[in-house]
């Protein structure tokens, strides 16, 4: 098994990618704390791991209140005594909407999921991490952190500036044991997806740029990519983003 006995702290976990990460680090041997806001669904999710090699253990919380990233660290630290690896996945998408109709309010929300709470928790985790002299970090951006019109501008700013902390800290902390890459998925068949509102204008200029798109992914491929990046497999991979879009992006 490729992650037996390593303690695996997920966020955003309840479904799409989280969940199938959750599921599939279980079945290699990981203990997985996985963290979301739905009670529903992570009681769902734990029932689905009952009986797998590893362990997957419900804990509700949002990654955007301090009190809910404060109790997710210690709940892990006082159950397993280790975090090995965190999983920054939760996320949520700006229905494309571009800058002339960007409100404050859609700013603050957006960055405040993806960029600023992958940070608060990343730093909660890293003096942990320093600690154990071994860490390993796995941010799920996107392709909208490496090009301008995968989505809205607020997403878009989140997911650019997430890359920008992963780099950073994979060479900070490089000669500490510590390592943090992170995942740049295209198109991907999420739950996410049913939610959306688009801004009329927005998509259709995002629209335009997708006519290259080869196939939407699953989140089941997305996971075995975080496997990868998880296990010692990949301790050579530091401060990389790994694109995964069926080669959209190779046109």
């Amino acid at each position: 098994m490729r992650l037996e006995g390593k303690v695996v702290l997920l966020t955003g976990a309840s479904s799409g990618m989280g969940k199938d990460m959750a599921l599939l680090f279980a079945k290699e041997g990981a203990k997985v704390v996985a963290v979301a806001r739905r009670k529903s669904k992570l009681d769902e999710l734990s029932n689905e791991a009952t009986g797998l090699p590893g362990e997957v253990v419900a804990l509700e919380g949002d990654v955007t209140q301090d009190a809910d990233i404060d109790h997710m660290v210690e709940y892990t630290m006082d159950k397993y005594k280790r975090i090995d690896v965190l999983v920054n996945n939760a996320g949520i998408i700006d229905n494309f909407t571009p800058l002339g109709e960007l409100n404050d309010e859609l700013w603050d929300k957006v960055l405040n999921v993806n960029l600023t709470a992958p940070m608060k928790l990343s730093r909660k985790v890293l003096s942990i991490m320093l600690n154990q002299e071994k860490g390993n970090i796995i941010n799920i951006s996107s392709l909208g952190g490496l090009y301008g019109s995968r989505a809205g501008t607020a997403y878009t700013a989140s997911k650019f500036g997430l890359i920008g902390i992963t780099k950073n800290i994979a060479y900070m902390y490089a000669e500490k044991g510590i390592r943090c890459n992170a995942i740049c998925p295209g198109g991907v068949e999420t739950e996410i997806l049913s939610k959306l509102e688009p801004s009329k204008f927005g998509m259709e200029r995002v629209m335009k740029g997708a006519t290259n798109n080869i196939r939407s992914g699953t989140g089941k491929e997305i996971a075995n990519i975080a496997l990868f990046l998880a296990s010692d497999e990949s301790s050579f991979v530091n401060g990389d983003q790994i694109v995964a879009d069926a080669g959209w992006t190779a046109y």
